[in-house]
């Protein structure tokens, strides 16, 4: 896989968040509905979040010493099956890709390949981080927090492409965790409460979906910390073409319909 430039991380660090929240968007906002609160593990450090084929939430999650990848079911939560990761890794974004599970780690370089039922497979390396990652039928598509995205065969786990992605003239750095469906890729912004809808082709943001009053709905214990705990996670269910939704620690998962077309109301 790729070797990032130093050069392209230093850059992400310092436009990081400003240019994900550019006043001047060119995309317009979706309307969304929510249709139901589900419970979700407070405990779970989200950074992968998917739904398998029989509508179980596979979720990867993060921090060092308790990293994992599990199976839960969706409508209570409650944790069916896990596998915990060494020590040493941090989990990031994970992907159905077929008849396997693709994981990825943060700073370590290192990713994990599961069967359907997470019995371990194999293991292999990749350069530069590992953040987001979906899977759209041919190509994972991954993510580091910058603003570009990297497509990957799921087989050799070599790049074989890129976009670099832009709401009009400006580029939005810290895409984090990647769902792809109905033909695109839904980014995740760190530190944002705002998904970027994504043309694959183009990596043009069409229109972002604005989840901020979501946080209203998340309890929030004490010692909450929102800078580690936020959006985070997005899952689809082709059957319902309904999204799933959550964040790092939060005690909810929400789903969430997305009307009509993107409105012309903007960010």
């Amino acid at each position: 896989m790729r070797i990032v430039p130093a050069l392209a991380l230093l850059v992400a660090a310092l436009v990081g968040a400003g240019a994900a929240a550019d006043p001047e968007s060119a995309a317009p906002l979706q309307p969304w509905r929510l249709v139901k609160e589900y419970p979700h593990d407070p405990k779970s450090f989200t950074e992968g979040l998917t739904l398998d084929a029989k509508g179980r939430l596979l979720e990867s999650s993060g921090s060092y010493g308790a990293s994992e990848l599990a199976l839960r079911d969706l409508a209570s939560g409650r944790k069916l099956k896990s596998v915990p990761l060494p020590g040493r890794d941090f989990g990031e974004g994970a992907a159905i890709a077929g008849d396997r599970i693709v994981q990825l780690t943060w700073r370590e370089g290192t990713g994990f390949v599961y069967d359907l039922d997470l019995k371990p497979l194999r293991q292999f390396s990749f350069n530069g981080e590992g953040w987001g990652l979906a899977y759209d039928g041919q190509r994972l598509i991954q993510s580091d927090g910058s603003a570009v995205l990297y497509f990957v065969d799921p087989q050799t786990f070599e790049d074989t492409g890129h976009i670099g992605v832009h709401d009009g003239g400006t580029d939005i750095y810290n895409l984090n965790e990647l769902e792809f469906a109905r033909g695109r890729i839904y980014a995740n912004v760190w530190h944002s409460d705002r998904i970027a809808v994504i043309v694959p082709e183009t990596g043009v943001v069409e229109s972002w979906i604005d989840l901020a009053s979501l946080q209203e709905r998340v309890p929030k214990p004490a010692g909450w910390d929102p800078q580690d705990n936020v959006l985070n996670g997005i899952a689809f269910d082709p059957r319902s073409g309904h999204f799933y939704v959550t964040g790092k620690r939060w005690p909810k998962l929400f789903e969430i319909a997305l009307d009509g077309a993107a409105a012309a109301q903007k960010p």
